[in-house]
């Protein structure tokens, strides 16, 4: 089962960092490496981002599921997703602040990728149901 997102996240950035001293050097590094450096996410303000929300856990994980195997993410939402966004899971641009804490939280932390080759947040629990998250683009 996907673990959810949260604060098993920051425990991970303190391992990474080393916590106490040093932590601030290997923070800097990390800030560089933002700016400078490929395959690192700069800080965006807004998310173009697509979903899948289902309320039961089993349904999202069935249409997680099938996505891993290879399905469009657009095509599943389509048969899967229970909100308006049934059309392809786009929510469109969305700015920080408009979402939900979780979802937010998630959408901000993943790479942009397709619907055809998609990088996905694990499922994320939150008021609407569980959550399945693709991002297209970041500004």
């Amino acid at each position: 089962m996907p673990k959810k997102a949260g604060s098993s996240e920051k425990k991970q950035t303190e391992k990474k960092t080393g916590g106490g001293k040093g932590a601030q050097k290997a923070d800097d590094s990390a800030a560089d490496k933002q700016t400078k450096g490929k395959g690192t996410l700069k800080a965006a303000t807004a998310v173009n981002v697509r979903h899948i929300l289902c309320e039961k856990h089993g349904k999202a994980t069935e249409a997680l599921q099938k996505i891993q195997e290879g399905q469009r993410f657009d095509k599943v939402a389509q048969e899967y997703s229970e909100d308006k966004a049934k059309a392809g899971g786009s929510l469109g641009w969305m700015t920080r602040g408009s979402m939900v804490g979780p979802f937010q939280d998630a959408a901000f932390a993943l790479t942009p990728s397709s619907v055809d080759r998609p990088i996905l947040s694990p499922l994320v629990k939150t008021v609407h149901g569980y959550h399945i998250i693709l991002v297209e683009g970041r500004r």
